[in-house]
């Protein structure tokens, strides 16, 4: 049979779920109470299929660092890792068709492509595992397959697919009102749209040649100058900025599944839910005898229907009835719990604003480690920086602020101007605005420093990297 490359496509802010998803830590990183994070689900649920020997995800390149980490604290020892890394979002039929012509160049056209969305949660792996061998059966036919989830309720957040004759898919339709929702319920013609596809390779650029051929063109010339890199078990492939830009930001739904007259649906029952809202993330959890659900630490009175996350500080609540509270070190989200879909429009606003809160969190991860954000004001910026074992941030400028750092535990090797020196637990350096500086952990173990920024302006944008490990050499 041909070879199966599962495509883990991720891609999005998961603005419903804010002020836990953001853009710069979107919803597949999120940890569900198992500990595991939506990616890492998804991950293991791909590799886990047999016969898979490669794995390639679509994601964008600021994020492709955690997304390795993600993989490699469950790995698979026996699969290669390949990336196309986007300098942008432009949505899935871009998206896909740059996996299908990797895919084509590298596997061959007869490979089979498993697109998978990576913050979906699938229960039942033996029901998944199943309906990928029937939409592998149906895609060596030369249908385009798409996975149709079977309604449990009238759920007006989903979109649909109405079922035609034998295994062909009717229409798509968007996401109806309640009525309608209802309706496709008790009519038993309808599947939620799951947005994952089984499709052969050729016969997928075959459809988009004839239904989206713009989209096909412009992804095939910006292949054309998009650099490969290789490695021992990975192949990453970061796609030219410029040239992606001409590709269309339009869904493979609306660029080729409404309009191609090849499209089957395989119906399925997986325990699926695609954890769009802080009500399908509440329902992973079992509820008191009051109906509330609540993560940390929480003293109620008189309180029902609740969903309460907050890991780090105390939530008193009186008299309170089915809200949603959300708590992170700097937002916090109050809603109705009846209307959970419309928190995008709180992460909405914050972006018009330019907000930081809608791109970054407190805590921000970075190649080489992370950074926490302790206190700031007028003039000044208190961080926590923890550096990985033998990780290096970039040698760097910054032309508004200074720098101070203090070594909490662990070695540090600085670059400060024209000095080189090593600094240990408690000692210090400070570093003027324009210098060239550069940190690097040379150890073992963690290295964990206090910075203090001070100047007319502390951003994250403020900075001249002139050489990074991590190939990150443009101002952001």
């Amino acid at each position: 049979m041909s070879p199966l490359i599962p495509c883990i496509i991720a891609g999005g802010a998961g603005t419903r779920l804010w002020p836990v998803s953001r853009e710069a830590m979107p919803k597949p990183f999120m940890r569900l109470p198992d500990g595991q994070s939506l990616l890492q689900k998804t991950f293991q649920r791909a590799t886990g299929l047999p016969g898979v020997h490669q794995l390639l995800t679509v994601t964008n390149r600021e994020v492709y660092f955690r997304t390795l980490d993600e993989y490699r604290q469950h790995p698979a020892d026996d699969v290669a890792l390949d990336f196309i890394l986007e300098p942008f979002g432009r949505n899935t039929a871009p998206a896909i068709a740059a996996a299908a012509l990797h895919v084509a160049q590298r596997y061959g056209a007869d490979a089979h492509l498993l697109v998978l969305p990576a913050d979906h949660l699938i229960s039942d792996i033996a029901a998944f595992q199943q309906a990928v061998d029937s939409a592998r059966q149906l895609a060596d036919q030369g249908w385009l397959v798409t996975f149709g989830i079977q309604p449990t309720r009238a759920e007006t957040g989903f979109g649909y697919i109405e079922k035609g004759k034998g295994c062909a898919v009717a229409r798509f339709i968007e996401k109806p009102d309640a009525a309608t929702a209802q309706q496709y319920l008790e009519g038993g013609q309808h599947l939620w749209n799951s947005g994952m596809f089984c499709l052969r390779v050729d016969s997928l650029l075959q459809e988009l040649a004839q239904h989206a051929p713009q989209i096909l063109q412009a992804v095939s010339l910006c292949l054309e100058h998009s650099p490969v890199f290789e490695g021992p078990q990975q192949c990453q492939r970061e796609l030219d900025s410029q040239t992606f830009a001409q590709a269309a930001d339009i869904s493979i739904d609306y660029a080729l599944m409404e309009h191609s007259k090849k499209v089957a649906v395989v119906p399925c029952q997986l325990g699926w839910s695609d954890i769009g809202s802080w009500q399908a993330v509440r329902e992973l959890s079992p509820a008191d005898a009051d109906g509330n659900q609540c993560t940390g630490q929480t003293v109620l009175h008189d309180v029902q229907g609740c969903y309460i996350d907050s890991p780090t500080r105390l939530v008193g609540g009186v008299g309170l009835k089915d809200l949603i509270i959300i708590d992170t070190a700097d937002a916090l989200l109050v809603a109705d719990a009846t209307r959970s879909q419309d928190v995008k429009y709180i992460a909405q606003a914050l972006k018009q604003q330019g907000h930081d809160t809608y791109r970054l969190h407190r805590s921000v991860t970075r190649p080489w480690g992370s950074y926490t954000v302790l206190e700031e004001g007028p003039g000044f910026k208190l961080k926590r920086i923890v550096v990985k074992p033998q990780g290096a941030l970039s040698l760097q400028m910054h032309r508004h602020r200074s720098e101070h750092w203090i070594v909490v535990s662990g070695t540090a090797q600085v670059t400060n101007g024209d000095q080189q020196f090593v600094l240990g637990s408690n000692e210090s350096t400070y570093i003027k605005a324009g210098r060239a500086h550069r940190l690097v952990n040379p150890t073992d173990v963690e290295l964990v420093m206090i910075e203090v920024q001070c100047g007319d302006y502390v951003g994250e944008d403020d900075i001249v990297r002139f050489n990074d490990v991590y190939g990150r050499t443009e101002t952001p």
